[in-house]
């Protein structure tokens, strides 16, 4: 069955870095458009990346682009995110998700597959 694996969250000061990871299995990975969502508490899942399958193409929320990179190797059905100067309000569960449609979309719905999220804590 198709697995989705997050890794790489934690504790971090305001300012840091971390790089997550998603493991992919059971999907043909490189035919995938992957995504990263994150859900703080009492809020709603946003979108925060998103990388199509076909050229690589990414998009960003506009609350972290300039900060965050989101890249993929298809060698190690692996998408990253690796996330600069972080914030507070970067605090949140960071999931992982797989779509195999070509379209890029922000919208969680329209995704097939999701990780079980990793913890990221930014403290001040």
């Amino acid at each position: 069955q198709v697995q989705l694996v997050e890794s790489g969250g934690g504790l971090v000061q305001a300012g840091g870095s971390l790089r997550l990871s998603c493991a992919a299995s059971g999907l043909t990975f490189s035919r995938y458009t992957m995504g990263w969502f994150r859900q703080a508490p009492g809020k709603e899942r946003e979108f925060v990346a998103g990388i199509r399958w076909s050229d690589t193409t990414t998009y960003y929320a506009d609350s972290v682009k300039g900060r965050f990179t989101i890249s993929r190797d298809n060698a190690k059905n692996t998408v990253y995110l690796q996330m600069n100067a972080l914030k507070p309000e970067d605090t949140a569960v960071y999931y992982c998700a797989a779509d195999r449609s070509n379209v890029l979309v922000v919208a969680g719905k329209f995704y097939d597959y999701w990780g079980q999220g990793t913890q990221v804590t930014v403290s001040s």
